[in-house]
């Protein structure tokens, strides 16, 4: 769905929280500016801290259907979370999002409801069962899989780490070429060495025979 299906209204709402969000951003919540693509507002959450996010930087967006605001915006996480009110398909569960939706709610006061979810998760209306079931009955254990997941998924590190790769693979591919070289150096050297060797001895056999 491109700009055109927007209503000019919403079009309007959108550009107008966009622009307040760039200047006054929340804390912890990053929104991109693509004018291109206002029906697909992309996101990233930075996981509260004292959570099993703690650590982690979550992608996420909010589709907003052509009737925006009167209806409300879906919310996806794009990346993998463990968590009983986000499915492992992404969609979130948020009543802001479905009954209690209001046209005069803003996308930051959305996004903010998002990352305060991650601090108080629903349990009762789990999307993902398995995390659903466990932190009701065994809490801690619902925490240490939620941590590792967002270690694997969404660390800085494993980005950072991910990104440092490629220009190892330079270095070793340089370091390869110099003992290529180093090599062919060498046996020039050991070439010129053999056949400096033979004339040497070509000489002495003629002087012998002079003699």
């Amino acid at each position: 769905m491109s700009n055109e299906n927007l209503s000019p209204k919403g079009i309007r709402k959108i550009l107008k929280e966009i622009k307040t969000l760039s200047e006054t951003p929340i804390k912890g919540i990053t929104v991109e500016n693509n004018r291109e693509r206002l029906n697909e507002i992309r996101a990233t959450i930075e996981g509260p801290e004292s959570t099993p996010f703690e650590g982690g930087v979550f992608k996420m967006k909010l589709v907003l259907e052509s009737n925006f605001p009167n209806s409300p915006p879906k919310g996806y996480f794009i990346t993998k979370i463990f968590h009983p009110n986000v499915a492992t398909t992404g969609d979130i569960c948020l009543n802001t999002l479905k009954r209690d939706w209001k046209p005069e709610l803003g996308l930051g006061e959305v996004l903010q409801t998002i990352k305060c979810l991650l601090i108080y998760p629903n349990a009762e209306s789990a999307l993902n069962e398995e995390a659903g079931k466990l932190i009701l009955e065994n809490y801690d254990e619902y925490s240490r899989h939620a941590a590792l997941m967002t270690k694997i998924h969404a660390s800085c590190s494993e980005r950072t780490n991910s990104e440092k790769a490629p220009k190892k693979r330079k270095k070793l591919k340089k370091t390869t070429s110099n003992t290529k070289t180093k090599t062919k150096t060498k046996t020039k050297k050991s070439t010129k060495s053999k056949t400096s060797t033979a004339g040497k001895k070509k000489k002495r056999r003629k002087n012998l025979k002079r003699l």
